[in-house]
């Protein structure tokens, strides 16, 4: 593994993406890994969206991340 995939790593398990339940991004990317492709999905396999805000916070961010997933996708096929 490389430095930088390492550093990323380290990164996304210490990033909170949804703040009121403290799910870090690596839990948001491992559900969406696992074939959780929509917004509700992921909440759904992961808790976020069901903190005091409701998903205010966590939500654009986890669409972020789908859209960064899709377009690795695509740019594998």
């Amino acid at each position: 593994m490389e430095k930088e995939e390492l550093n990323q790593l380290v990164l996304d398990k210490l990033t909170k993406v949804c703040l009121c339940k403290g799910i870090s991004r690596a839990t948001m990317k491992k559900a969406i890994i696992g074939g959780a492709d929509t917004l509700e999905k992921v909440q759904k396999a992961t808790g976020a969206g069901s903190g005091s805000c409701h998903g205010n916070r966590c939500t654009p961010k986890i669409e972020e991340l789908l859209r960064a997933a899709k377009e690795n996708q695509m740019k594998l096929e």
